[in-house]
């Protein structure tokens, strides 16, 4: 049997490709294309993912207005608090005019003025929907035009991965991967949930990625789909519920999500279980290409219906969406619930994750990463394909 100590002891960083420049101005070169065809001036790229995906600059969300104006046509305008200006310069990748403001100055008025000012086709500002409301607030009346959300134009984008995102999140989710098989072996009685949530985020610094979340469960605390506030105390015959994700090269997110049964599983574990991987079955066999991705999820649904749970979000039953995408963020476009008539296409990365939920009693989610190829959908890494072995 091996220890969380012996696991440690064999975790090396992984390595995986970069996001080039070059790949960092085409996405850049298809925005503007999105904003002439809409008629739009200009987009404001908040402190975001998205400010991540576009630049490659990562500097958080403040109280403070920092992002990038991305025009119609023309270089990119970065906008910044003057005194974070050096440590922008170290940290641009593409070339850029900066446009530092003073605490005693209105950043919104600035930005407003440099989009009127701008000699790009178009009227108005599409503002990035991570952008605080205090600050689209004032963005909205500076501004010469419309000022529309640009969530439709980012995520025609974002959503539909190049080969290089999807080498980097094989990467990160083998990874991690590896980390739920540490898990499964290293499981003693007695253990607390909050030693294997310490586990987890070492053995993720250990491959090289940075500890994004962790949520373990024992008992009937797998039956909440996040979970109770309280600690538990791992015991034989517990249901075992493990949630994971680290962040690897460039921003890119790992999840994936393993249940099982510490010790030997009861007639009503496997009843579950089994219900559970069927319905994680029939979503990826209705993740084809061309199907909207509301098919996805009503697979689930049906399949979880016919072994008598639901209907619909009703407990005991699914009752949240069978999947999200996975990308800059750990939940993102495309989603998969009813009513997103989304097509699938190459390059789309999304869950699969139909929790069945029992309240008071206990709780079952497998969750793997779906990518689609030219050729239909694949899974990052293996399935759970048996309770009695997961791994």
């Amino acid at each position: 049997m091996t220890t969380f100590e012996q696991s440690l002891a064999g975790f090396t960083p992984v390595s995986a490709p970069r996001i080039t420049d070059a790949e960092l101005s085409a996405r850049i070169a298809g925005l503007q294309k999105q904003l002439r065809q809409t008629g739009t001036k200009a987009v404001w790229l908040d402190a975001s993912s998205s400010l991540q995906y576009y630049t490659g600059l990562s500097i958080g969300l403040s109280e403070r207005v920092h992002g990038a104006i991305v025009p119609a046509e023309g270089g990119l305008s970065y906008v910044s608090p003057h005194f974070e200006v050096p440590k922008l310069e170290t940290m641009m990748r593409l070339p850029g005019d900066i446009l530092p403001w003073d605490e005693h100055e209105d950043p919104c008025a600035m930005i407003g003025a440099r989009v009127q000012a701008l000699g790009a086709p178009g009227k108005g500002l599409a503002i990035d929907p991570a952008t605080p409301f205090r600050f689209a607030a004032k963005l909205i009346p500076a501004m010469e035009g419309a000022v529309i959300p640009a969530q439709p134009m980012i995520a025609a984008q974002r959503q539909v991965k190049s080969a290089t995102e999807i080498a980097v999140i094989q990467a990160a989710m083998t990874a991690s991967h590896r980390v739920q098989k540490a898990v499964h072996d290293g499981l003693r009685a007695g253990m607390s949930t909050t030693e294997v949530c310490d586990f987890v985020d070492e053995a993720h610094r250990r491959l090289g990625l940075a500890p994004l979340f962790v949520a373990v469960q024992f008992g009937e605390a797998t039956a909440y789909p996040h979970g109770v506030p309280e600690p538990q105390i791992l015991a034989e015959g517990d249901m075992v519920l493990v949630d994971l994700g680290g962040i690897l090269t460039d921003g890119y997110r790992s999840d994936i999500t393993r249940t099982y049964v510490f010790g030997t599983p009861t007639a009503r574990q496997r009843t579950l279980w089994t219900a559970e991987r069927d319905a994680h079955d029939a979503a990826f066999a209705a993740a084809k290409l061309g199907a909207p991705c509301e098919a996805v999820d009503l697979a689930a649904r049906a399949s979880l219906e016919a072994a008598g749970f639901g209907p619909g979000y009703d407990v005991p039953g699914l009752p949240h969406r069978t999947g999200h995408g996975l990308g800059l963020d750990i939940h993102e476009d495309p989603f998969m619930l009813m009513g997103n008539k989304t097509p699938l296409e190459p390059g789309m990365v999304f869950s699969i994750e139909p929790m069945l939920c029992v309240y008071g009693e206990c709780g079952v989610r497998i969750e793997d990463i779906v990518w689609m190829g030219e050729d239909g959908a694949h899974w990052f890494c293996p399935t759970s394909d048996s309770l009695d072995a997961p791994f």
